[in-house]
């Protein structure tokens, strides 16, 4: 035994040297049959990036817009809005906003305005959600909000055929307040206060740099928001010469009119009542749109009127009108 030099175990078959082979020899041939060409890393299930897929369409949808494309439908303008603190929530509530969610902070030290804002909640079938303190400051994104706050879903606009529909359904003349150059929502919603208080079938703002219907302009219509629908325009006076196309008359409101509004020609006619912002008034292309201006008379110790002062003295005169018998 002692001249054997192998060691058990280290004898090797025949034909299993080791070493590198040339070519596969058509070995590896059946594992690469039938399985095609190598899927995107936005369809593969386990990549990171079809996760990422996967959120840009649901951000799409919620959206209402086509992954890649133009926009699906009407465009909700705006995100989620989240009002804070109890009594925003309460008056918010009060105002029959829409409502995506209540949230309550854990152990909530309840008082009058959290009992109503539950009474409210549950007597509309809103949904309602615990949160500890630093979900709340999470949502609220810092914001003070003593333990309550409440998700308000993006305004679905309407278009400015829409309006024209709402007025050929009730029968009558269509009445349209467009605004020009307001910026404050809280203006939008007075405006709508009075729109809803003298029959007006809609308002038409602009889509950029103009007020839109946040919980700030919904809180100050009173309620309107919510049965006087908004329509938004690309471009507001190429808007307006759409309207004229329609047979509408467009009337301007401004300092330095044609007229006064007491004297307010078209008031029985479809009409489009353009009202600009106190500072900088119509601009001057929608100026140029308007088929007529009209002023109100005011004392001369005050420079201008609050547009939407403005806007209900001129829609008290027009209802005032379409109310009187034709003689």
């Amino acid at each position: 035994m002692a001249g054997n030099s192998k060691r058990a175990g280290a004898v090797r078959k025949a034909g299993s040297k080791k070493g590198a082979q040339v070519g596969t020899g058509g070995h590896s041939r059946k594992a690469l049959q039938g399985k095609g060409p190598t899927p995107k890393a936005e369809d593969r299930t386990y990549h990171p990036a079809h996760e990422r897929k996967l959120a840009a369409e649901r951000r799409a949808a919620a959206a209402g817009r086509r992954p890649g494309g133009r926009t699906a439908g009407r465009k909700a303008a705006g995100a989620t809005e989240v009002v804070t603190g109890r009594n925003a929530v309460l008056e918010a509530l009060r105002a029959e906003m829409p409502v995506e969610g209540i949230y309550l902070a854990t152990h909530l030290d309840a008082d009058d305005r959290t009992q109503e804002i539950l009474e409210i909640a549950h007597a509309r079938s809103l949904p309602m959600f615990e949160a500890s303190r630093l979900d709340l400051d999470k949502i609220t994104e810092g914001a003070v909000h003593q333990g309550v706050a409440m998700k308000v879903p993006p305004y679905d606009y309407k278009d400015a055929e829409d309006l024209l529909d709402a007025a050929a359904e009730a029968g009558e003349p269509p009445l349209i307040v467009a605004l020009d150059n307001i910026t404050d929502p809280r203006n939008l919603g007075a405006v709508l206060r009075s729109a809803g208080a003298f029959g007006a079938h809609g308002v038409l703002v602009p889509e950029r740099r103009a007020a839109g219907v946040t919980a700030s302009a919904w809180k100050v219509s009173a309620g309107a928001a919510a049965r006087v629908p908004v329509a938004r325009a690309t471009n507001l006076a190429r808007e307006l010469a759409e309207l004229k196309k329609s047979g509408c008359f467009v009337v301007g409101l401004d300092a330095g009119g044609d007229m006064q509004v007491g004297e307010l020609a078209y008031a029985t006619d479809p009409l489009v009542l353009v009202i600009g912002s106190e500072g900088k008034g119509l601009s001057r292309l929608v100026r140029e749109a308007c088929d007529a201006i009209v002023s109100i008379p005011i004392a001369t110790t005050t420079e201008s009127l609050n547009a939407a002062v403005a806007a209900g003295i001129t829609l008290y005169e027009v209802a005032k009108q379409r109310s009187t018998p034709a003689s």
